[in-house]
């Protein structure tokens, strides 16, 4: 089984509260000149056949980048999985590529060698692993994902649940190992924010 470029979607997820950067919305935090967000969007383009960005607040900010924007459909903002969440269920594609979008580094072959390893295991996720100091760090939100993956994602939420981790484990999910630790850098806080521009 091999997963075709086309046959992804890619999804920016710039959802959040941004309450470690003061309550700002992340995604439109300058980098370089370039609001963060539009940074994950260019980086992602290249690795998927259509992408679109997750956001909650701005959203005419957002849609000026030209893409689809999808809300999440749950109140309250409760993480990353919402916005999994609104990526698998209006992805008109087979696969969903997330990124977040406080990393603009992240590796320009990330979703191919997701893909490769998902396809190579017969996985329904693939997720990021960074090696750092000889240690794994997994990285959530670096996630290729089913959409075919919906009843259940929805019923994970809708019980409560917030952990990207937890849920993906429950569908056997490949862990893919990067060498690089320094692509998945993000800016949390406006210090952090700082340090990137370097």
């Amino acid at each position: 089984m091999n997963i075709a470029r086309d046959d992804i979607t890619g999804l920016v997820l710039a959802g959040g509260r941004g309450s470690r950067m003061g309550g700002v919305d992340k995604g439109l935090q300058l980098h370089r000149g370039v609001p963060l967000a539009l940074h994950a969007l260019q980086r992602l383009a290249p690795q998927v056949g259509r992408v679109a960005v997750n956001a909650n607040r701005h959203l005419d900010a957002y849609a000026a980048f030209g893409v689809p924007v999808w809300p999440d459909a749950l109140p309250d903002h409760p993480g990353p999985l919402a916005g999994f969440l609104a990526g698998i269920t209006h992805a008109e594609t087979p696969w969903l590529a997330t990124v977040p979008c406080d990393s603009p580094n992240f590796p320009a072959d990330l979703v191919e060698r997701l893909a490769a390893a998902v396809a190579q295991r017969g996985a329904a996720i693939g997720m990021a692993v960074a090696i750092e100091a000889g240690e794994q760090r997994a990285q959530p939100v670096f996630c290729l994902m089913r959409c075919d993956l919906e009843a259940s994602l929805r019923a994970f939420v809708a019980a409560g649940e917030r952990k990207v981790e937890r849920w993906a484990r429950q569908h056997g999910c490949v862990e893919v190992p990067f060498d690089d630790a320094s692509a998945f850098v993000n800016a949390n806080t406006p210090a952090e924010l700082q340090r990137l521009q370097g």
